[in-house]
């Protein structure tokens, strides 16, 4: 094993920077825009082949990075045989459609857009194929089905091309949801979730009895993205995306990775008779039956579309037979397809190109007029069809050859007789396609005067049919890589010898059979295609929609009777189901013997505690008087707070005292703007039931506390207070928790209260510039307000007090990593004395004095915190470890820096900027509702003083 090729990582990253290019390029004509797309492709590719020497001697080549290593996450790749080939079929395929679509695609198709989805796709791919990590396969494989969705439904003006980009994600999503819990269990079995470990593993994964159930999960979602049956109709319905989309996405890749997904697991899930019976047989099924509705679609494209389902059965029912030989040919033809296929593909999106039609009824005859593209399509087809001196003849045969020896459930004939019907249906579907598009007269009716196209659209698919004739004639030529991604397929080293000529075995008979019976029903068409018009038969799409529009009433009657706008039900419901599973847990919890006595209760704190019971009372029986509820919150937090620091926690009651001031002072502007009392009381039956439950949940909690108050119990604490100031480099251990030993979740708080900010911004700015604007104008709150709204006295106390509640918040910040304190706190007090301007002198007035805009102190906050964490990579330690250090400078006392300072100055940005922000967003409803803008610090203009005046005279 080749270790510390970090080469991968470049080629993994590769196509999503390239993904920045298209859009900017496109700005330089549409030429330069498929250059810079083909550019990241080209150069991956080409460190990918310096890799290919090593590999194709058996080496396996590695690179890894830890990501989330508790998690089992890491970011490692790895390429073997079969990642390399079908790598260099992601790259190389996609240098090609790159190439084609630059002619293919109008000038009124936002080309830009389409590679930028492209490379995406071709990034998401890629990462599949090469992640020696499950969890990080699973990313990538999401991530196919969301650029996928993009890709399909690029021509959003027509409606089967949305239908059928919801229609692929929602059953490639669906799969992609029980291929993660299939992927979990195998990883839980195996005891790692890196794949190169994994595969090491394949008789104690087989032993276990989580193996049925790991199997079938992964089984879905490697169906449903290789559209076996009976997820098969999502991929003929794709078709409604541009040809290159289907040519790249239906041929060599995404349709491709739920066979690569069963081709990589192989050693460690085949070999069992589920595997044979589930894998195998779907594949037979599917092979067949997407023959046969080939056959008789008349759209070239849904023709190709159900042969690529059925060549999918092939392959899968290949994997399925569980021997090496049969591996050796699914891996043959999953090259062989891609050749044939690709091209296929392009020459139907030349034909539409160049006619306006699909409709094969509506061709014929187009070898006098487009001579080239019928050489490249011919030459495809019978590829397709199993002719001999083509590729697909020499898998065909090989696939026939392991079916002729292949029983199932007792019976020798069952699986040949339908892989032959299956060849048969091959070869009918591939000779009508070159017969009835290119052979007979030519038609003086087409919708548009075909011709050959320029040379950059049919030079890919040239160089496909090229190929199909080298490997078909030199099938050596594919011989290594073929042998190198079988051998990784089968875990074995194996030595597979391509030839043309087998000698006179049974696959030879059916293959004979199938070319002839093909021919047959190529010639009994047209009656076989009235009877197939007539006949009942069950359409997939009709039943997939109608499961969809039943789900979704079903949803919507849950939803509709479940959520009906009052917050008081949904509080309800989430609460006593929170009581239910409180309670369920607490009895079976086998509580041990309280080890602790109750300490004894001070008269002071026992009236406080009396005091608080009252004033929560008070709360609940007088909330329909709105402010005076306020005041009593306010009152409970404060109490809350000297308990606090009764208890010896005077960093939680800083804390407490500045959310609760910040909070009433954010709910008195709030309630400005809404009545005085509460418009609707409850019923008394309701009052009761939440009365009920929240005693519940109240005495629940007080239990809970009461529980492990009363008993010893091992806490983290120990180890925060012996290593806070060792590890930390401070004394405060609440400030040491937050900016170093649970700095990430301090991180992810103040991100969470810069969305909170923003979000209040956005609803507010929807509300101001809704119909609720009108209303809100015509209401009384602009009428009969006071004409002394800013009192002298309170302006002049706020502008006393704002320098020196800033000293106070700068002081606070500074002290924090030693003594209560710390950026968060601080950026609450500064706030406070910034919201009081704002009480003092109105909105406007404060606003017109702002110098920083607080949506750039919000991501400044947060970018400061960010770099303060990611600057510990540095040093190689872990994310946001914090690191200081002591110095002295004559004649000040020895003083610390701690890289903690510059974390918490995050904090403090991000806290001052989202409260402001809320702030803000509450005094644009005053402006808009037509407050004046204060020209001078008090509210007393002279234009009204003397309007007054003369009134009074």
């Amino acid at each position: 094993m080749t270790e510390g090729h970090q080469v991968l990582f470049f080629i993994a990253l590769l196509p999503f920077i390239g993904a920045l290019l298209p859009g900017l390029m496109i700005r330089a004509g549409r030429t330069a825009c498929a250059s810079f797309t083909a550019v990241p492709t080209a150069l991956a590719l080409v460190m990918l082949l310096t890799l290919a020497p090593a590999v194709l001697r058996g080496e396996v080549v590695q690179a890894e990075v830890e990501w989330l290593p508790q998690l089992g996450l890491s970011l490692s790749f790895f390429v073997d045989g079969l990642g390399l080939l079908f790598a260099c079929m992601i790259l190389g395929v996609g240098l090609l459609i790159t190439l084609y679509a630059r002619f293919y695609l109008s000038s009124a198709d936002p080309m830009g857009q389409f590679y930028t989805y492209l490379l995406l796709f071709q990034g998401a791919m890629l990462g599949i194929v090469i992640s020696d990590n499950i969890l990080l396969m699973l990313i990538f494989w999401e991530l196919t089905s969301l650029a996928s969705f993009l890709l399909i439904g690029y021509w959003k003006h027509l409606p089967e091309g949305r239908q059928g980009a919801r229609m692929a994600l929602a059953v490639t999503g669906g799969g992609g949801l029980a291929l993660i819990g299939g992927m979990l269990i195998l990883g839980d079995i195996a005891g790692s979730y890196s794949l190169t470990e994994i595969l090491q593993q394949g008789e104690a994964i087989r032993a276990s009895d989580w193996y049925l159930p790991a199997l079938i999960l992964i089984l879905l979602g490697a169906f449903t993205k290789s559209a076996q049956f009976p997820f098969h109709f999502w991929l003929p319905h794709a078709m409604a995306a541009p040809t290159p989309v289907s040519a790249y996405l239906h041929s060599a890749t995404m349709v491709k990775a739920g066979v690569f997904l069963m081709a990589r697991l192989w050693p460690v899930l085949a070999g069992t008779d589920a595997w044979f019976y589930i894998v195998a047989t779907t594949g037979l099924v599917t092979m067949v039956l997407g023959a046969l509705i080939a056959l008789f679609k008349d759209d070239l494209k849904a023709l190709l579309a159900f042969s690529t389902v059925s060549h999918l059965g092939l392959l899968t029912m290949l994997l399925g037979f569980g021997t090496q030989a049969a591996a050796v040919a699914a891996v043959f033809h999953i090259i062989n397809h891609l050749t044939f296929k690709a091209a296929l593909f392009m020459t139907a999106g030349i034909i539409d190109h160049e006619t306006h039609t699909r409709d094969i009824k509506r061709l014929g005859g187009l070898r006098h007029l487009m001579p080239v593209t019928f050489a490249i399509g011919t030459v495809a087809a019978l590829s397709m069809a199993g002719i001999p001196f083509f590729n697909g003849f020499l898998s065909k045969e090989m696939m026939l050859e392991e079916a002729s020896h292949t029983g199932w459930a007792g019976s020798a004939y069952a699986v040949p007789v339908l892989a032959t019907l299956g060849a048969l249906l091959s070869v009918a579907y591939s000779l009508r396609f070159i017969g009835h598009v290119f052979l007979g007269p030519v038609r003086d009716d087409y919708p548009h005067k075909p011709h050959d196209p320029p040379f950059g659209m049919w030079a890919a698919p040239a160089l496909l049919a090229v190929l199909v004739v080298l490997i078909g004639v030199m099938p050596f030529l594919a011989e290594g890589i073929v042998t190198a991604a079988a051998s990784a397929v089968t875990g074995t080293d194996l030595q597979p010898y391509l030839k043309i000529w087998h000698g006179f075995t049974p696959a030879l008979w059916m293959s004979i059979i199938a070319v002839i019976g093909g021919a047959v029903l190529l010639l009994l068409h047209r009656p076989l295609d009235r009877i197939w018009i007539s006949a009942p038969r069950p359409e997939a799409k009709p039943i997939f929609d109608g499961i969809v529009t039943g789900a979704a009433a079903l949803s919507r009657r849950v939803a509709e009777g479940t959520h009906n706008g009052a917050i008081s039900r949904y509080l309800a419901i989430f609460v006593t189901a929170s009581v239910a599973l409180g309670a369920v847990a607490f009895s079976g919890s086998g509580l041990s013997e309280p080890t602790r006595q109750l300490l004894p209760v001070p008269a002071v704190v026992a009236v406080g505690w009396l005091m608080l019971i009252v004033a929560t009372v008070a709360v609940v029986t007088m909330h329909h008087q709105r402010f005076r509820a306020l005041v009593l919150v306010g009152i409970i937090g404060l109490s809350i707070s000297a308990g606090f620091v009764y208890l010896s926690a005077p960093d939680l009651a800083l804390t407490q005292i500045s959310v609760e001031t910040v909070t009433i002072m954010l709910l008195l502007l709030a309630l400005h703007y809404l009545p005085k009392t509460t418009p609707k009381e409850s019923p008394l039956g309701m009052k009761i039931r939440d009365g009920l439950i929240a005693l519940a949940a109240g005495g629940g909690v007080g239990a809970l506390a009461y529980a492990f108050l009363f008993r010893d119990i091992d806490t983290i604490s120990d180890y925060h207070l012996a290593n806070a100031y060792e590890g930390g480099g401070g004394t405060n251990v609440v400030n040491v928790i937050l900016v170093d030993f649970r700095g990430y979740d301090t991180y992810g708080e103040i991100i969470v209260l810069g969305i909170a900010g923003l979000v209040i911004y956005a609803l507010m700015h929807a509300l101001l510039d809704g119909p609720a604007a009108r209303r809100l104008k015509n209401s009384d709150y602009t009428h009969n307000r006071s004409r002394d709204r800013h009192p002298m006295m309170m302006v002049v106390a706020t502008r006393v007090l704002l320098p020196i509640a800033a000293v106070v918040g700068i002081y606070i910040f500074l002290r924090g990593h030693n003594q209560p304190g710390g950026g968060f706190v601080a950026g609450l007090v500064v706030a406070i004395a910034i919201l009081m301007q704002y009480m003092a002198s109105g909105f406007a007035w404060t606003e017109a004095r702002q110098r920083i805009e607080y949506h750039t102190m919000i991501g400044v906050g947060i970018v400061v915190a960010g770099l303060t964490g990611a600057g510990s990579w540095l040093a190689g330690r872990p994310f946001l470890t914090s690191a200081y250090t002591y110095i002295n400078l004559p004649p000040i006392e020895e003083f610390e820096l701690a890289t903690a300072m510059i974390f918490d100055l995050g904090v403090f940005l991000t806290v001052l900027g989202a409260v402001m922000l809320m702030l803000y967003s509450l005094s644009r409803i005053a402006r808009h509702s037509g407050e004046t803008v204060n020209t001078e610090p008090m509210d007393y203009d002279p234009a009204e003083r003397s309007t007054q005046s003369g009134a009074e005279s």
